[in-house]
Formats: structure tokens, sequence, C-alpha cells
């Protein structure tokens, strides 16, 4: 199969999956607002989700290439969201909460380490 080709199906495929999830939080809503979502309201709106998630993506490898780097960072996103501050401060917290989890088990393992070497060190005494 092409590069195309596989470019095709997968584009397709992450609409269908947009598609389903934009469906299933449509439908969650219209129980508790006692609605009745259209599909064509369903459609649209999964559009308008998916070149959104297009055109962050984009602008998340704009940011990163920009930065020579290959891999986006927390910072790209951070970046992206700059001009929505309720976002930004969601954002910002989470990325907080995993810094604050890597710390953790980064002091958690060092005790481990430092015990392996008092441990060492007492074996070859």
């Amino acid at each position: 199969m092409s590069n195309n080709n596989q470019r095709i199906q997968n584009r397709e495929f992450l609409k269908a999956a947009t598609w389903q999830i934009v469906n299933d939080i449509c439908n969650e809503e219209a129980d508790e607002l006692n609605v009745i979502p259209t599909q064509q309201f369903i459609a649209s709106l999964t559009e308008l989700v998916y070149k959104q998630a297009e055109k962050l993506a984009t602008n998340l490898e704009n940011f990163a290439n920009h930065a020579n780097r290959s891999t986006i960072s927390i910072n790209d996103v951070k970046l992206c969201s700059r001009r929505n501050d309720e976002l930004n401060t969601h954002i910002n917290e989470f990325a907080n909460s995993i810094i604050e989890q890597r710390v953790t088990r980064s002091s958690v393992r060092k005790p481990l380490n430092q015990q392996d070497s008092l441990n060492d060190n007492e074996n070859n005494d």
C-alpha cells in the first residue's frame, strides 16, 4: 500500500473516531438537556472538532520545529493555549501535576538507590 493510501486510511479512521466521540458526548448532553441532536448537527460539530484538531497539530509541529526539536513538548501545548486564559490555566495546572508526579517518583527512587549503595558498601567492607 502506498504512503498516500495509508495517510487517507489514517485520516478516515481519525474522522470516524472523532465522529464516535462527538456523537457520544452529544447524546450524553442531549439526555441531560432533554433535546435530540440531529445527525447534521453531529456531523457539522465533528467536522469543526476535526479541523480544530488538525490546526492544533500543525501548530504544535511548527512550534517544535521552530525550536529545532522533533518532539512536541508541554511548552508547545502551553504556547498554543496562550490566548485562552481558562484553557491555559488548566493546562498549566495539569503540567505542574505531571512535574510533581515525576519529582515524587524520583524522590521515592533516590532512597532506594542510596540504600542499595549503602548495602554495596557494606558488602565491600
